[in-house]
This record gives structure tokens, C-alpha cells and sequence, in this order.
């Protein structure tokens, strides 16, 4: 598939995208702070929104190749790490605890907060590699469902384990590794029983608006797959 993108519409893409990762990881880092018991396992809600980012990376890959997904990451490493500090001072356990919160620094917070940026960074890191390698393979589900499995396994142990290790909050401290091993098979099992069908579905529909928006192409415009070394479909 031949995408023809202006420097313009490039930018507003990886904003976009961006954003919608700042969103979940904030969304994740609120979440994560409600456990709950399911069939006997401690696990938490975030395992159940994160997923959506390793769907944004394939199909950003996928679709625009692994040099704009790493970009994507670049832009959205920053001000999520700052959104999750900020947002998990400001709701602690779930529950608001008051803008006066932000004038204290919280060590637990900024361990989460610093648990979020390396998951997150090298998680989809690996996510990327793997799906750029296995990309061209003619089935398609190969690649997204490889790089789902190790992505999240990476991710899922740095978070838990830089976030709670040794930490101050006594109930995570204690049951961090039986949460992350459960919160990693509650994420696959909604990757690969959820999300990868709906990955084959959003990338056909995807594919044609893009095809669709750029075939009017004018001169000056760039290919996008310029910055993508080896692109295929």
C-alpha cells in the first residue's frame, strides 16, 4: 500500500497518535490503583485498557511503518510520564485527594510514574521490533500476535516491579508478582481473543481511508514510505 503524506498531515498524525497513548497510559496509571479478585487472583483494571496502545503501535506500524511508530513513542514518553505523576497524586486508591496533593512530592507516585516511562518505553519498543520483523510474513495475524506477547510480558514486569518491589504500599509490595503474572494473562487473553480480530477488521477500514485521503496527492508531498527502509504489505 502506497501512502503519499505532506510533512503537515505526517505531524498531525503523530499527535494524534500521541495523544491517544498519553490517554491510555493515564487511564492505565488510574486504573492500576484498583485491585480486585477474579476466580481467586489478585489482578488489577488496568490489565484491561493497556492492551489498546500495543493496537495503536501494530497498526501504526502496519500502516505507516516502525520509524512513525517510534516517533509516535518519542512524542508520547514525556508528557505521559508527567500526566501519570500528576494524575495519581491527584487520586490516590481511586479515590481524589485534593489539588493540595500536587504540593508534595510523593515518592510512591514517582516511582509509578518512573515504572510507566521505562514499561512503556521499552515495552513498545520491543513491540515495534518484533512486529517490523515478522510484518511481511503472508498471515497477517503472525506479527501482531507475536509482538503482543513479548511487548506486554516486558511491559508488564518492569511496571510491577520498579513500581512495587520493596515498596511502601504493603498489599502491592507483597502480591506485585502474582498481580503481574495475572495481569499479563488478563492482557493476552484480551489481545489475542479481542484485539486481534478487531486489529484485522480496523486495518482493512484503515487502509482505505488513508488510500482514500492521500490519492489526491500533489506535488511536494512526501511518500511516507520514505522513512520506512524495507516497507511491505
Amino acid at each position: 500500500m502506497s501512502l503519499s503524506l505532506s510533512a503537515a498531515q505526517w505531524r498531525r498524525i503523530v499527535i494524534v497518535l500521541a495523544g491517544l497513548h498519553v490517554l491510555v497510559i493515564a487511564a492505565s496509571n488510574y486504573l492500576v490503583q484498583l485491585p480486585f479478585t477474579l476466580l481467586g487472583w489478585h489482578t488489577t483494571w488496568g490489565a484491561f485498557s493497556f492492551p489498546f496502545i500495543f493496537l495503536a503501535s501494530d497498526l501504526t506500524v502496519r500502516l505507516l511503518g516502525a520509524a512513525t511508530a517510534r516517533r509516535v513513542v518519542a512524542a508520547a514518553m514525556g508528557p505521559a510520564l508527567v500526566v501519570s505523576y500528576l494524575l495519581s497524586v491527584l487520586y490516590v486508591d481511586g479515590r481524589f485527594a485534593g489539588v493540595n496533593a500536587l504540593g508534595e512530592f510523593n515518592t510512591l507516585v514517582a516511582r509509578i510514574a518512573l515504572a510507566s516511562f521505562c514499561a512503556y518505553l521499552f515495552g513498545q519498543l520491543l513491540d515495534i521490533g518484533v512486529f517490523q520483523r515478522l510484518r511481511a510474513l503472508r498471515q497477517w495475524w503472525v506479527a501482531p500476535a507475536a509482538s503482543t506477547v513479548f511487548g506486554n510480558a516486558l511491559d508488564t514486569l518492569l511496571f510491577f516491579s520498579i513500581a512495587f518491589a520493596g515498596s511502601s504500599n504493603a498489599f502491592m509490595a507483597e502480591h506485585w508478582l502474582e498481580i503481574a503474572c495475572v495481569d499479563y494473562a488478563f492482557k493476552l487473553l484480551i489481545s489475542l481473543c479481542l484485539f486481534l480480530p478487531l486489529y484485522g477488521a480496523l486495518l482493512a477500514v484503515l487502509s482505505r481511508y488513508l488510500l482514500t485521503a492521500t490519492a489526491d496527492a500533489t506535488p511536494g508531498r512526501i511518500d511516507s514510505r520514505a522513512d520506512r527502509p524495507g516497507y511491505s504489505r
